[in-house]
């Protein structure tokens, strides 16, 4: 169960960061709604990324 929650929190944190960094460049260079959809993309594709590479670790190795 722990290594379901860890493997869930990579990918909302992921997803979180990159949304915050889009709605971010959103409100400094004013392209709204533009860079939000495309940094949460890059964040959901990065939480897959990093939940595949997690989930390759056998448990009690990371």
């Amino acid at each position: 169960m722990a290594r379901g929650f860890q493997l869930s929190s990579e990918l909302i944190a992921g997803v979180v960061v990159g949304a915050a960094i889009g709605w971010g460049f959103d409100k400094l260079l004013s392209t709204s709604p533009f860079g939000l959809i495309v940094f949460f993309l890059l964040g959901f594709v990065a939480g897959v990324v990093n939940v595949v590479r997690s989930s390759r670790i056998p448990p009690g190795k990371s």
